[in-house]
């Protein structure tokens, strides 16, 4: 099975699609449905996930899609699955010009020469990056190809083949199809290029990606993804962190993680120092996020000789805006929420329209793995 990415890779195109970013906390998933000219947002669903395993049974996965696959109301089949940075590897590469099938069939017989690491029994898929032109401010030869034989960019996403089988037979049992697989890390992307083109396409941004156990940095180029890394700190360590150094429950840390008001919103007398405790202690929280992001920021911005202008944050903890605060201090660029749907119609039912807002930032995986198979 084929795991197709930035910008669809899949033959068929579909004019429904769900997507389930299967995360280590909290699924969430998206029905996206083709109408005329627009993308619309049908529906969306977030549930708990299993009870983490190192190895999650094909029947428990099973129940699992088959309880997403109800609470978005049934009737669906195509489905997409994004996997977690655990189940898939992500790679950048040069190869020579052949086509992507050939690349498949040289990643699986040498892995190590292009990946440095031994991968047996693994599947693989490829992107060519498309030849990149002058970037704004500097002159046209600096876009020319460098003298002798030419060679393509290419992002190189691979994972296990028992993985792909058995997530496969899982969605079987559950009475869907699993059309895509597609490593979640690069979902944003997809997303980031529908919601703001032209930012993406002139300008060079960061998108940061909060999870439950990791969070993840993709350094965007006019265009070209050219730096992925994933960082081992989320948003369990910032709230048991937290939790531990104000001495109360992982629950209440999770309110006060996404509740904490900004500075001038702040009371007088014991809530205002009340607030300022929780500032000091999630703050000592999120500074090794920020310097691990950070480092990856100044190793773009010393090989291209340019800054990184914005830094568009996703994920649960973007929704706080102290935490976006504390996260720009660190990385000392302009860090911000951004809104995934907003290349969407959203034809959403009841309570869902008006909860839609809120829980954005959380769909931006699910969305740019939808897009895919779109």
């Amino acid at each position: 099975m084929e795991l197709p990415f930035i910008g669809g890779a899949t033959k068929k195109k579909r004019n429904q699609m769900v997507a389930v970013d299967l995360g280590t906390r909290t699924t969430k998933a998206v029905l996206l449905e083709r109408r005329g000219e627009v993308l619309a947002l049908v529906r969306y669903a977030m549930l708990d996930a299993p009870i983490y395993e190192k190895k999650l049974s094909t029947d428990a996965l099973s129940d699992h899609l088959r309880s997403v696959a109800g609470a978005l109301g049934g009737g669906i089949k195509f489905t997409t699955l994004a996997v977690g940075l655990d189940d898939a590897i992500v790679r950048q590469v040069e190869f020579p010009q052949i086509p992507v099938e050939e690349m498949r069939m040289v990643l699986k017989n040498n892995t190590k020469g292009y990946l440095q690491q031994d991968l047996p029994d693994h599947v693989f898929d490829c992107h060519i990056f498309p030849p990149k032109t002058a970037a704004p401010g500097k002159p046209a030869d600096a876009a020319k190809p460098s003298p002798g034989v030419p060679k393509l960019k290419v992002l190189v996403a691979g994972a296990k083949r028992q993985m792909v089988d058995d997530f496969q037979m899982a969605a079987k049992n559950a009475g869907l199809v699993a059309d895509c697989i597609v490593p979640g890390i690069i979902a944003p992307v997809n997303a980031f290029e529908m919601a703001m083109p032209q930012v993406f396409a002139n300008e060079s941004v960061a998108l940061v990606d909060i999870g439950f156990k990791h969070s993840s940095i993709c350094v965007l180029d006019c265009g070209e993804l050219v730096l992925i890394r994933v960082v081992n700190i989320g948003g369990d360590k910032l709230t048991a962190g937290l939790a531990e150094a104000m001495n109360i429950t992982y629950a209440d840390a999770e309110g006060v993680k996404l509740g904490i008001a900004p500075k001038n919103q702040s009371e007088p007398g014991g809530e205002a120092a009340t607030l300022g405790i929780q500032v000091t202690a999630f703050d000592s929280q999120v500074a090794p996020l920020g310097r691990e992001l950070r480092a990856s920021l100044d190793f773009f911005e010393h090989q291209q000789d340019r800054p990184v202008s914005q830094i568009f944050v996703s994920g649960a903890a973007a929704k706080s805006a102290v935490f976006l605060e504390m996260l720009r201090a660190e990385m000392i660029a302009e860090c911000r929420t951004w809104n995934p749907m907003a290349f969407l119609q959203l034809a959403l039912p009841g309570q869902q329209a008006v909860e839609v807002e809120q829980v954005g930032p959380q769909l931006c995986v699910a969305i740019g793995a939808a897009l895919a198979a779109l």
